[in-house]
């Protein structure tokens, strides 16, 4: 990016600019063509795979298995389950022709496939011994955005979404908390983030669920990015699609079904989450590129310099790193620059001072000072701890950035107007608030109009409890993390 003074202070002044260089100049995607599309360059899908990898292990350890199901809804699917339509409508991209031929039902391109499933379930389930039935699938989905944000908000987008249907409701509320958990356990142990676990309110929850709940991630600007949602369905979807099955007592029931799903929006939280005045900065389980060898100096008069980069690259990749060596004819100061700002974990320096010396010099992207490591210990062993120490580090860092940003003493409309006062005019975030709800959509819906800001979640465990609604000074039946969100 720029010089650090400039960047610094577009992160500070206008986020999403700093936000869109970050990403650019980071390598990691381009614009389609088409209105609100993206393309995912190798750098920004190998961190997508990079967290497929680690949610596939999960999926195998509940044994939950992928399928794939089309990508074209009929359109008479949607209107089985009414809160479904009418929530996904407005977003709905539409196939009504093929070459000259209109179609006698215009497809949906899928926004999320519940239908999909809901259907197929209904000729795959018929017994007890059906159940549970548990399956997982990667793809595409399409919601036409007025307003698009590379990664976090995209009117194409790749997702995993989980379906699962269940003889009781006991078994179908524990898988679907279940999921919540490994999204809260993977993100911090992948992306290193830290995030808020709760339930949304009914005017939050997924078109058609009983139930949803939440991850919620805070970026840099403080605003809210919803990382992960897990919904319990109910008998809404298998009474819509007919999921019937023969129980134990030789009666038919309905189903109890669930959904979940995580996106690639979690990538572009994690930027704005870990990303600083130079650039990208990755933790190491996700980045693409985990290690950038740079050879510093002449190569054509030191040769053996180049040889010896070759040697430990070969050995790192065969200890399971992900590595690139730049053997460019670009000047170390550019290549030390390219790995900055492509967020690469550590860089390995090495010129022909450091081959008298017997070592290379190691810097990790998100510290300042350069290490000197001795060619004569275990690299691999020592690149593995810092890896481990970065990771800690970056997610030690995010939660202590959110705690200063979390506000607990802000009761009432006048109290929340002169915080948001205050803070534009010392040119400072505004936070979350921890507040009261009385469980009206009229308190909510009223808070939103006048502040912009919308409930996230009810947090599993607040720090605090709350008494008193935000908004119409009455009882408080909940708390609530309220943020503005992208």
């Amino acid at each position: 990016m720029a010089n650090n003074k400039e960047t610094e202070n577009l992160q500070q002044t206008d986020f999403s600019k700093w936000y869109l260089q970050a990403i650019q100049q980071g390598d990691l995607m381009d614009y389609g063509p088409a209105r609100g599309t993206m393309i995912f360059k190798p750098d920004g899908f190998g961190l997508w795979e990079s967290y497929k990898d680690a949610f596939n292990e999960v999926l195998k350890k509940e044994g939950i298995r992928n399928a794939y199901f089309p990508m074209l809804i009929p359109k008479h699917f949607f209107e089985k389950e009414a809160d479904h339509v009418e929530g996904f409508a407005p977003e709905l991209p539409w196939v009504t022709q093929a070459g000259e031929e209109v179609l006698e039902e215009p497809l949906a391109l899928r926004p999320t496939s519940e239908t999909l499933f809901g259907n197929a379930m209904s000729d795959w389930i018929n017994s007890y011994r059906d159940l549970p039935m548990e399956l997982n699938q990667w793809a595409n989905v399409f919601r036409w955005e007025k307003r698009t944000l590379p990664f976090i908000r995209t009117s194409e987008f790749l997702w995993q979404e989980g379906h699962t249907a269940h003889a009781t409701e006991e078994e179908a509320r524990e898988r679907t908390m279940k999921m919540l958990h490994y999204y809260t356990e993977l993100v911090k142990e992948v992306f290193a983030m830290p995030v808020y676990e709760g339930q949304k309110t009914p005017s939050e929850r997924f078109a058609g669920a009983v139930d949803t709940f939440s991850i919620e991630a805070m970026t840099k600007d403080t605003k809210a990015i919803q990382a992960g949602t897990s919904h319990y369905l109910g008998q809404n979807f298998a009474k819509a699609f007919d999921i019937k099955f023969l129980n134990e007592e030789n009666q038919h029931t309905y189903v109890h079904t669930t959904s979940w799903g995580s996106s690639t929006r979690l990538i572009g939280a994690m930027i704005m989450m870990h990303g600083d005045e130079q650039g990208l900065v990755l933790p190491p389980r996700i980045a693409g590129t985990q290690v950038a060898l740079i050879p510093v100096g002449n190569l054509k008069k030191n040769p053996q310099v180049l040889e010896k980069l070759q040697e430990i690259k070969a050995e790192l990749t065969a200890k399971g790193f992900r590595v690139n060596l730049d053997d460019t004819n670009n000047s170390a100061g550019y290549k030390f620059n390219e790995a900055e700002v492509r967020g690469v974990p550590l860089r390995i320096e090495f010129g022909p001072r450091d081959m008298e010396n017997n070592q290379v010099m190691i810097k990790m992207r998100d510290l300042d000072e350069k290490e000197a490591i001795s060619l004569d210990e275990d690299l691999a062993e020592i690149i593995d701890a810092r890896f481990d120490l970065m990771h800690q580090r970056l997610y030690d860092k995010a939660v202590a950035f959110r705690a200063e940003n979390e506000h607990y003493d802000i009761d009432t409309m006048e109290q929340l107007t002169a915080h948001l006062e205050a803070a534009e005019a010392n040119g400072e975030r505004p936070g979350w608030i921890l507040a009261g709800w009385d469980g009206t959509d009229e308190s909510e819906a009223a808070i939103k109009e006048a502040t912009g800001f919308t409930s996230r979640n009810i947090p599993f465990n607040p720090p605090m409890e709350k008494t008193v609604d935000l908004y119409s000074g009455k009882p408080a039946k909940y708390t609530v993390w309220y943020a503005r969100a992208y």
